[in-house]
Parts: structure tokens; C-alpha cells; sequence
């Protein structure tokens, strides 16, 4: 599903050449191949890695393949760009970073959050110390009843632990994590606390089918290392009609993050400040230079890939986002607040091998 976007990035993108496809059936393989003019059809991941003509691979596969796939291509030489979540646990997405490091390659993580017209501006003004010291962030991933596949959205293999790694909290949950992660400047997290959900209705054969056993709703509460704090509430399914978007405070000024606005004090009178984010992007995109790389996932990696700028550290934020979410839920197992270091300790690796 996620792929045809992915696919669609990189046509209309001049300096990047899809040259082959892999699917685990020759038919799925064939229709992605006509369909995007691609000449090399795979149903073998590892005859796929031993092409030549291959520089980077691009991993559109469900949760629990992030990991094994990711490495083997790393191991054999290739850049890769991988679908979030990062992987099922942190052991996981850990050895995913140190496989690039040891084969000094590149490893991007869509986080395409990132590049949102609301985040680019956001970044802006805390660059420009228009926030003042940050001291805490709400990340808010809002759903009323859109949880996959027993709502009608997606396959089953996003409801199913041992596929998916986690819920809502890890599906929707890493774009705000994540992207609040990044405007605060990479902070470390200390402790986390938590509770994970499932309690609305559901169509029963739907969850007998589709093996749900994940969370529709995710909360929790993290410290990190700068006296920095962020709450979390990510959503598949709850009886609310909206919530306030995810929002980034500091000395100087707070910001709402979808829809935009950015509130400060000034001459001791308080200020509630909109912009015109389509005519920022437009002006951007036409007068700085490099920011096409900066409005999408997959252009930031060609662009990073070719030199052209530096790579935003996608993997890191990815890894940092997935060890809170697994704290929240090693919280929410033992039924009390949690160090980051318990979590590194009790994360196990899952099964890394290709088959």
C-alpha cells in the first residue's frame, strides 16, 4: 500500500531510477512493474541484494520484516530507506544502526512528519529562538474510530502484536514523537510512564480475524536527560470529536502544530500569531537553496544520498521514539514508571534471519 506512494515520489523525481521491484509473489511483482515502467521483477529479497546496479534499496514491508530485511541489504552494501515504525523492538532498531555503522552506509527512516509545511516553520522559529528554552512538548495523535482493518482500513497485520510491535502508539504515534523529538533538539529520554487501551466496540469477527491484540490508545508521560518533559496521547479510537493539536513550549513562546499558530508575549501584551504556510512554502521552495529536499521523505533521501545536503538524523529519532514507546508499555506491563535503561536492558532482539 505504502509502496505506490513511495514509487510515485521517485517518478517524478529526475535524480532517482527505480530499476527493481521484489514482492514475496511473482504476480504482485509483475503488476508494481508495469504499472511503474521498473525492467527487474524479484521474488527473492536476496537475488534482489546480489544486483550490482542496485545502490540503495527502499523497504516498504510490514513491521516485523523492518529488521531483517534492513540489515541483510546494509550487509550487502546497499543504502536503505525504511518504513516506520523502526522496527518491532528497540534491540531491534538498534542492531538496524549499528548494521549501517559497520558498513558505512546510510540508513533513512520515514518520518514524513518532518517535512510538513507547519514543521519546517516550527523548526524555523525554534532555530531562531523565537520558543526561548523549550521545557515541554504534548504529542497528540488524534483517531475518532479509524483503527485498521476492524474499521475497515488496512490488512489484519497491523493489529497483531507479533507483526506490528504496537498500536496506535507505534503507528501513528512515531510521526509525533518523533517529529517533537527533532524541534527539541534530540533530547535523551530518562523515565517513562504509561497506559495502553482497548476498550471501545468492535466487530467481533473482526477481532477474531484479525487477531487484535494491540492498543487503540496509547498515553504516557516522559522525562529526558535536560529537564525537558513531554505527554503523550496517540489514538486509534476514542468517543471524542477532535483534540488540540500536538504543541512545543518555551521561555519565550509556544507553538500549536497542526493547525499552525505560534503565541508569544510582547510589550507585556499576549500575541496569538497564524501564518500563511502556502505562501512560505512557496517562496522557500523557489528562494532557498536545496529545499525541495526538505519537502518530502523520499527527496530529503535522494538528495542526501547525491550530497547535496546533509542527512537529517532520521534513524536516531526513530530509535529514541521507539525506545519511549516501548517504555510506555513495559510501564504500562508492570504498572509503574520505568528508567530508559530498564527498558534497553529487558528490549529482545526478534528474529532477524531472512527466510
Amino acid at each position: 500500500m505504502i509502496s505506490q506512494k513511495h514509487l510515485r515520489a521517485y517518478q517524478e523525481n529526475p535524480e532517482a531510477e527505480v530499476i527493481a521491484v521484489c514482492s514475496r509473489t511473482q504476480e504482485s511483482a509483475e503488476r508494481c512493474a508495469k504499472e511503474w515502467n521498473i525492467p527487474h521483477v524479484y521474488t527473492d529479497i536476496k537475488q534482489l541484494l546480489e544486483n550490482k546496479d542496485v545502490d540503495a534499496v527502499d523497504i516498504c514491508l510490514h513491521n516485523h520484516l523492518h529488521a531483517p530485511v534492513t540489515i541483510a541489504a546494509l550487509d550487502a552494501g546497499k543504502h536503505v530507506y525504511c518504513e516506520k515504525p523502526l522496527a518491532m523492538t528497540y534491540a531491534d532498531g538498534q542492531a538496524m544502526l549499528e548494521a549501517a555503522k559497520r558498513n558505512e552506509k546510510t540508513l533513512h527512516i520515514q518520518l514524513g512528519f518532518l517535512y510538513r509545511p507547519y514543521a519546517r516553520a516550527a523548526k524555523r522559529l525554534v532555530d531562531g529562538g523565537a520558543l526561548g528554552e523549550i521545557y515541554h512538548a504534548r504529542s497528540v495523535g488524534f483517531r475518532r474510530r479509524n483503527r485498521p482493518y476492524v474499521d475497515g482500513f488496512g490488512r489484519a497485520d497491523f493489529v497483531e502484536h507479533r507483526l506490528a510491535g504496537g498500536g496506535a502508539l507505534y503507528d501513528v504515534g512515531v510521526y509525533h514523537i518523533s517529529l517533537l523529538l527533532y524541534l527539541m533538539g534530540m533530547p535523551e529520554p530518562t523515565r517513562m510512564s504509561g497506559k495502553l487501551y482497548q476498550k471501545i466496540d468492535m466487530d467481533e469477527a473482526r477481532r477474531v480475524s484479525g487477531h487484535y491484540d494491540v492498543e487503540e490508545l496509547g498515553v504516557g508521560f516522559v522525562r529526558f536527560d535536560n529537564d525537558v518533559t513531554m505527554d503523550l496521547f496517540q489514538s486509534w479510537a476514542v468517543h471524542l470529536d477532535s483534540m488540540d493539536p500536538s504543541i512545543l513550549l518555551g521561555s519565550k513562546g509556544g507553538i500549536k502544530l497542526d493547525p499552525f499558530s505560534y503565541h508569544t508575549t510582547i510589550c507585556d501584551t499576549e500575541l496569538d500569531c497564524t501564518g500563511d504556510l502556502e505562501k512560505m512554502d512557496f517562496r522557500w521552495k523557489n528562494t532557498q537553496p536545496n529545499e525541495f529536499a526538505y519537502t518530502s521523505s523520499e527527496d530529503h533521501w535522494i538528495a542526501a544520498l547525491l550530497g547535496k545536503v546533509p542527512m537529517i538524523p532520521t534513524a536516531d529519532l526513530a530509535l529514541t521514539t521507539l525506545l519511549i514507546q516501548e517504555g510506555i508499555t513495559l510501564s504500562h506491563q508492570q504498572n509503574r514508571e520505568v528508567t530508559a535503561e530498564e527498558v534497553r536492558t529487558a528490549s529482545v532482539l526478534s528474529k532477524l534471519e531472512l527466510e
